[in-house]
């Protein structure tokens, strides 16, 4: 099922505008006071996902951590434009249409149904706007006439617009490598048509080997590149542009896309404008199975679908988010299991204690404020989630309503804690609830006939079928293991 959406969650920090937020800026490399271009507004930009196939949990990561940026920017007081963007063509986009026996869009549009499903079951929000590439190429050619005009850009003999990268004086300052560092250790040989190994392209000249759906025609629009279709680095250049303007605030996306993904988009749009393209850069960090990066070209990966197969969604989302978004994260069953029994201990929390209504948090109490400070700090959920913890713990000891209300607002800014204790606590089986009652009342039965064997029998079957028993002095619950 998917996670439910919040009533008022943001209304919830509407007494504490403007936080003071500090960001780790990729591009000075430190933490950072964050302020925004125009008072109140952020707009950021994030590389979405290349769609040929489904998504798997590494992307599901990158997608959760500016789901949980976005939502802390507005719980601080800010109106946030989130823009992150699908590319829709790509080599690997047209090699799996064709081996299907499909056209592009029908791909593309079969995987974005595919991606929304599974975040949405996660509780991850959607962007304020979901550019397609295919929709931007008129602004992808204007960017690149730009750069022609401005000596940035040339035609080679193949037919292919290629950047050039030594023309531009500010490259390598994302990766913090010098042109001499980056001709070393990244590229092998000069492609034909490219007058520096560096150079990259930004429009492929069509071929005859590849349909027609994956060309256009740039006279279409007055340009001069012939038939073709745009390079992976310019789609994003063009749209976070027109949909964010030249400058915005923050930039974001998986670390594997620091270089030279990003390093590319600072040289397109920077040297087409003149102006900064974004004053944060943010970068989340990759998902490892056995110390390798998770990757379909590995072959290491979990679709976020054979995931949910097996495990709650906010035990998936609580997984990710105990990991700071910076920090590489290992994927295995054995932290899953782990991480559904610590929020296991959070529900359990909020089934003892009533949660009475709140307008707001009273940030002078000690867990909000330590909560605050925490997800200030670079958006540092683990010491959120700690403080969460320590909340709970403070909820079983006094079954204090208020402090049981301020556990599921502060979990609310992170997606989590919304559903009814009950029913996570419940979910996960298929044995019939009349059935489990219908045992727990046998049991009960066997207890006042002093037949304990029974009872205990009982105890066991149930557990056996993964339903534990909890007695207390209000009779016998149950959950699910």
């Amino acid at each position: 099922m998917p996670l439910r959406k919040l009533s008022s969650e943001w209304r919830i920090l509407r007494n504490n505008k403007f936080m003071s937020l500090r960001i780790y800026n990729t591009l000075g490399r430190a933490t950072e006071p964050f302020t925004s271009i125009d008072t109140g507004h952020v707009r950021m930009y994030v590389c979405g996902m290349t769609i040929y196939d489904l998504c798997h949990i590494g992307h599901a990561r990158m997608m959760m951590a500016f789901d949980v940026i976005q939502r802390w920017l507005k719980a601080s007081g800010y109106r946030v434009t989130y823009v992150r963007n699908i590319t829709d063509i790509d080599d690997k986009i047209i090699k799996r249409a064709l081996e299907r026996g499909i056209t592009i869009r029908a791909l593309t549009d079969e995987m974005v149904l595919a991606m929304h499903q599974d975040i949405d079951a996660l509780g991850i929000e959607r962007p304020n706007v979901e550019p397609r590439a295919t929709e931007y190429v008129p602004q992808m050619l204007g960017l690149i006439d730009k750069l022609e005009k401005n000596g940035l850009a040339y035609q080679s003999s193949s037919g292919d617009v290629n950047f050039a990268v030594r023309k531009f004086a500010g490259y390598g300052k994302l990766s913090g490598k010098s042109l001499d560092e980056l001709r070393a250790g990244e590229r092998v040989a000069v492609a034909d048509g490219k007058n520096d190994d560096l150079d990259f392209v930004l429009w492929k000249a069509a071929k005859a080997s590849e349909p027609e759906d994956a060309k256009w025609d740039a006279a279409k629009w007055g340009y001069t590149f012939g038939n073709g279709r745009p390079g992976w680095h310019i789609e994003c250049s063009a749209m976070s542009c027109e949909t964010l303007g030249e400058t915005f605030d923050i930039h974001g996306g998986g670390a594997d896309l620091q270089f030279p993904h990003h390093e590319n988009e600072i040289a397109q749009s920077e040297g087409a404008t003149g102006r900064p393209l974004a004053r944060y850069w943010m970068h989340n960090g990759f998902v490892r199975v056995d110390d390798e990066k998770m990757s379909k070209s590995l072959g290491n990966f979990f679709t976020i679908r054979e995931v949910l197969a097996k495990y709650q969604a906010e035990t998936v989302r609580f997984f990710l988010l105990r990991t700071h978004y910076r920090t590489a994260l290992n994927y295995s069953d054995v932290h899953l299991d782990d991480a559904h029994s610590g929020l296991k201990r959070l529900y359990t929390a909020l089934n003892f204690a009533f949660a009475t209504e709140a307008p707001s948090i009273d940030w002078t109490d000690v867990f909000a404020l330590r909560f605050k400070t925490a997800m200030d700090e670079d958006f540092g959920t683990p010491d959120a989630v700690s403080v969460l913890f320590d909340l709970a713990a403070e909820v079983n000891r006094t079954r204090s309503g208020e402090h049981a209300a301020l556990l599921k607002m502060l979990g609310g800014c992170l997606g989590l804690l919304q559903q009814i204790p009950r029913d996570f606590l419940q979910a996960g089986t298929d044995f019939p609830r009349a059935e489990i009652l219908e045992q727990i009342a046998r049991r009960a039965a066997a207890k006042n006939a002093k037949d304990f064997a029974l009872a205990d029998q009982i105890r066991k079957d149930l557990l056996a079928k993964g339903i534990v028993l909890k007695d207390s002095a209000a009779g016998t619950s149950w959950e699910t293991v």
